[in-house]
């Protein structure tokens, strides 16, 4: 399903679905927090030519909260297996929307990753104090924006063990 969330900024589909499985046949839902057109097309690219995962979008922290929440408009989501969360957000930033997922029993489990365009350290410090499992920072090269998107893809769909879908 594909939807549009009038209001986010982003030209296209707001969430929608690449699909694929890993290697024992399940699907890994991935949710992208990005509010960046050209991020959110990059790493669609990344998902696009060899990653087999499913990627959804949202481009807003309300609207990841609604997604994870399964309310205004989200009812059908489907939980995510790795989040991939841009600290810089309308509405509601990348750190308080980490705060609510870390806070929630339900959700925390979900491993998070900081794809962010700062590599301050204070930026690092506070999302690894806010229990992020990685923090990564956007290249700023295109080629190697894709290839890093994939490296995270690649190593949580195919070396780390996630939780089983509740």
């Amino acid at each position: 399903m594909i939807g549009y969330r009038p209001g986010s900024g982003l030209t296209g589909p707001v969430w929608g679905q690449t699909s694929g499985v890993n290697e024992r046949g399940v699907a890994i839902e991935v949710l992208l927090v990005e509010d960046d057109p050209g991020d959110v097309l990059l790493t669609r690219e990344a998902f696009a030519d060899s990653v087999p995962s499913s990627l959804r979008v949202v481009g807003d922290g309300v609207a990841a909260l609604d997604f994870l929440y399964r309310r205004a408009g989200y009812e059908d989501a489907p939980r995510p297996d790795l989040i991939l969360l841009d600290l810089q957000l309308p509405r509601m930033g990348g750190r308080e929307v980490l705060e609510h997922l870390k806070a929630d029993a339900d959700l925390r489990r979900i491993p998070v990753v900081v794809l962010a365009s700062s590599s301050a350290e204070e930026d690092i410090l506070r999302s690894y104090d806010l229990h992020a499992n990685a923090y990564v920072t956007k290249p700023v090269n295109l080629e190697d924006f894709v290839a890093v998107v994939r490296g995270v893809d690649d190593f949580f769909r195919s070396i780390v063990r996630l939780p089983e879908q509740m």
